[in-house]
């Protein structure tokens, strides 16, 4: 179970063009960590994560919309 403050610094490290957004490339080119950002919302791939959480249809989640994942999922302390 993460904190938020683990949450942010995971984030921050998957959104390598520092755009405040983690795309599905971003995702993708991170394995392990999107393996954590999977595990703590109970998504079982990048593209489930985008369908139930990206709320602006975007393409991309942002923190508060990862934070909303997590929280639904139970996970952040």
């Amino acid at each position: 179970m993460a904190t938020e403050q683990e949450l942010q610094s995971l984030f921050n490290d998957l959104d390598r063009d520092q755009d405040g957004k983690v795309s599905i490339n971003e995702l993708f080119l991170s394995p392990g960590l999107s393996a954590v950002i999977l595990s703590e919302t109970n998504t079982s791939s990048p593209q489930e994560l985008l369908v139930q959480y990206d709320s602006d249809q975007d393409g991309s989640i942002t923190f508060e919309e990862l934070k909303e994942a997590v929280k639904k999922a139970s996970n952040l302390n």
